[in-house]
């Protein structure tokens, strides 16, 4: 498995392609969806899904145009956070940021499941606290862990955004993410990566 860090839209939330061979899963098209897509079919590569660790409009800002230029592509994200999905034209303009509003249909996932797309596979993991329905999706056998907004390298998501919980997002921090093997990648939804350990022992906010 191939993992690509792609920082789109205007605050440059990491999207991922989690590759395997030509299959490619897109994880928060947070914006640029139609050149996203372009890329992709440059290089041959199919996209086989579009997975969200939450629906915040800085996530899931290219996502109409991703799905307009790959028609039928399913989208995967955790129920709890079809509100955020639905108004997330809405938030993104009371931040002075304008993006198309995205399809609000989707996949529903739970926590636990395990995610297939052609030869990749995950186990979502639900990590609420900054949004309500956020996962991190879990690569057992290649060592990683996308985290979304929930943890980073010395911080944790932030919690002073409706629907968000600070208490639930540490409890989920400590229940999901750190009980992962110590030496496990994490890569956010923001910033470089980390890993388990150092986070279990130096994040300041755990």
């Amino acid at each position: 498995m191939e993992l690509i860090t792609v920082p789109l839209g205007q605050l440059q939330a990491n999207a991922y392609l989690v590759l395997e061979g030509r299959e490619v899963v897109v994880v928060d098209p947070g914006g640029e969806g139609a050149a996203l897509a372009a890329a992709l079919s440059e290089r041959g590569l199919e996209l086989k899904a579009v997975w969200l660790t939450h629906a915040h409009f800085d996530h899931v800002g290219g996502l109409a145009a991703l799905r307009r230029s790959v028609p039928g592509v399913s989208v995967h994200m955790h129920a709890a956070d079809e509100p955020l999905l639905r108004m997330a034209a809405a938030a993104a303009a009371r931040w002075g940021i304008e993006i198309e509003q995205p399809p609000t249909d989707y996949v529903a996932v739970a926590h636990g499941e395990t995610l297939t797309a052609g030869g990749i596979t995950a186990v979502a993991l639900h990590t609420p606290g900054h949004a309500p329905g956020h996962l991190a999706f879990h690569f057992p056998g290649s060592g990683a862990v996308l985290s979304g907004d929930a943890l980073f390298a010395g911080s944790i998501g932030r919690t002073d955004l409706p629907l968000c919980d600070h208490e639930q997002l540490v409890a989920g921090i400590r229940r999901e993410l750190l009980s992962l093997p110590p030496t496990t990648r994490v890569y956010p939804g923001h910033g470089g990566p980390t890993t388990v350990g150092a986070e279990a022992t130096g994040n300041p906010f755990l």
